[in-house]
């Protein structure tokens, strides 16, 4: 057995410590970051619609699957093979490499982010006479051209940051973006109403190409302070190797010329698989934009009406119902590591006990959520938007919530489990009954966009059936019968009380009752938690940052 210095195997061992605590930092990094932009991308959901009005967001809502799918060919797969290829690089100390990896993926993706701008641009009204049935789009599809570009170069930047396992420019990139965005999407909204609503609309959509432009002048600011250390590092360590001409050590890599076109094409092959599964929930995006808005002509619905209503549902109502999911997001990530390190050890009681956490703490978060939205959907949708008239939808939409809710741990867990192609066929199935009933139901007079919402409740409930499906059979995990029972008879108590403190109104404005009331309820609720032993210290030492606090 080879010597090994002592001191340098405790080196090796501290810098282990170091790389995974790193990581760890870094995922809470990411983890914060997304909350705090998902509150905040709250605030002009709420303050657009008293802006430009439900039909105004309903042509904003409609220029933004196109972008989707756009951007899903642009950056599907190119930042996460540059971060891994440079993660790899990283590791080995090769400089060379990394600066390789970076440049195939800049050009790569200038050259699709150019080539799908100017497609797009030429197609734009085509798209907005043709597949679309309000033009008024038009607007709103031509401001939005420039975030091709912008957000195709971004991502590789942040796939850049991320094989350097340095988080801190993504999430301050991303909160960056998502202030300057709100502010100025509803200032320009604002400044160009006068002119037309479709002109509102597209103010709106300018102000999210400012956000873009301002998270990318942060990256260019952190790549910029990086590469100074690296050229650093780099001088630094070729004045100790100019000390020792004779040195024949050098690793053959650092020697060898490196080649653009091998690069590009690995690159090529290491993103097209990732893109392709993304483009399934992308497309069935834009399709459903697609189909609803001709299911909805074909019920002989006014074009300013259905994309009215399109707006109230996508840009309204839906967003309410996601609201919750910044919490089971975190539980789903937190999930993914200690599922797959449980599974590799083949400890399936492990996987049963966090997978029951899981669900278990997706469950009781969001059932509180359900029970306001069910019995307050007319005080919510007059204090957010000051439009009443969305309630129905609201209500009728709540329920599924709960499927929403647990879909992110099971999804977690299927990943973890190394079972994304199941994941990906329980989506693509949902997609293709969510379509076929778009149009069938959609297209119906007595029902219009209602058809669409229970085109969408079916496919929530259908895929989080087969995710659960495709989890039982991979674990033979099970959840009892009788935490569902005691979870929806607090859920009961909690509306009763709910709705009794809300008809006192001791309180002058709408909104102050409604905040008093919610509360009340919640905290009756967690106390029948906790009486009926859903949460016991260990649930509540899973749910992150809080967690900490009920460890022993």
């Amino acid at each position: 057995m080879p010597f090994q210095d002592p001191g340098m195997v405790h080196l090796r061992e501290r810098e282990m410590t170091v790389t995974k605590q790193t990581f760890i930092k870094g995922a809470l990094i990411l983890l914060v970051a997304g909350i705090v932009n998902r509150i905040l991308a709250f605030v002009p959901r709420i303050a657009l619609p008293r802006i430009i009005g439900a039909e105004g967001v309903g042509l904003y809502q409609l220029g933004y699957p196109f972008l989707i799918v756009l951007l899903t060919l642009i950056t599907g797969g190119i930042p996460l093979a540059v971060a891994k290829w440079i993660a790899e690089a990283e590791s080995t100390g090769d400089s060379k490499r990394v600066k390789q990896v970076f440049r195939a993926a800049m050009t790569l993706t200038i050259g699709l982010s150019v080539g799908l701008t100017v497609l797009f641009i030429i197609l734009t009204p085509w798209i907005s006479t043709t597949l679309m049935t309000d033009h008024r789009v038009y607007q709103t599809l031509r401001m939005m051209s420039p975030l091709l570009i912008i957000i195709g170069i971004s991502s590789v930047y942040r796939g850049y940051f991320q094989g350097k396992a340095n988080m801190i420019p993504t999430a301050l990139s991303q909160i960056i973006e998502t202030v300057i965005r709100i502010i100025c999407a509803l200032m320009f909204a604002k400044l160009l109403l006068p002119y037309g609503l479709e002109w509102g609309a597209a103010g709106a959509m300018l102000g999210v190409v400012a956000g873009e432009i301002g998270g990318f002048i942060i990256l260019l600011w952190q790549y910029a302070n990086d590469r100074k250390r690296v050229k650093l590092a780099i001088v630094r360590e070729e004045d100790g190797n100019a000390q020792q001409p004779d040195d024949t050590s050098t690793p053959a890599n650092k020697l060898r010329p490196t080649k653009l076109e091998p690069v590009m094409r690995k690159l090529i092959n290491l993103s097209v698989p990732v893109t392709a599964s993304r483009m399934i929930g992308s497309f069935s995006y834009l399709l459903e934009s697609i189909f609803t808005a001709r299911a909805l002509f074909a019920a002989g619905i006014a074009t300013s009406a259905a994309t009215a209503q399109y707006g109230a549902l996508q840009g309204m109502i839906i967003p309410i119902l996601l609201l919750p999911t910044a919490l089971t997001y975190s539980l789903a990530v937190s999930l993914v590591p200690t599922l797959s390190e449980a599974a590799a050890k083949g400890d399936k009681s492990t996987i049963h006990k966090r997978l029951s956490q899981s669900m278990r703490l997706s469950l009781v978060t969001g059932a509180p959520f359900i029970v306001v939205m069910i019995l307050f959907a007319e005080p919510i949708c007059r204090v957010l938007y000051n439009h009443v008239e969305i309630a129905p939808m609201l209500k009728l939409i709540a329920p599924v919530g709960l499927f929403i809710y647990m879909q992110a741990p099971l999804q977690a867990a299927l990943q973890a489990l190394d079972k994304p192609a199941t994941a990906l066929m329980n989506t693509f199935i949902g997609a293709v009954v969510k379509l076929v009933l778009i149009m069938e139901l959609a297209s119906q007079p007595k029902l219009g966009i209602y058809g669409a919402l229970i085109a969408i409740n079916i496919n929530i409930v259908l895929v989080t059936v087969l995710h659960w499906i495709s989890v039982v059979r991979a674990t033979g995990f099970s959840m009892h019968l009788l935490d569902f029972l005691k979870v929806g008879s607090a859920m009961c108590i909690m509306g009763a009380a709910s709705l009794w403190v809300m008809n006192l109104q001791v309180l002058p404005a709408l909104w102050q009752n409604l905040i008093t009331a919610c509360f009340a309820g919640s905290v009756i609720y967690m106390i029948l938690m906790v009486m009926l032993r859903i949460i016991d210290r260990s649930d509540a030492a899973r749910i992150p940052f809080l967690g900490r606090w009920f460890r022993s």
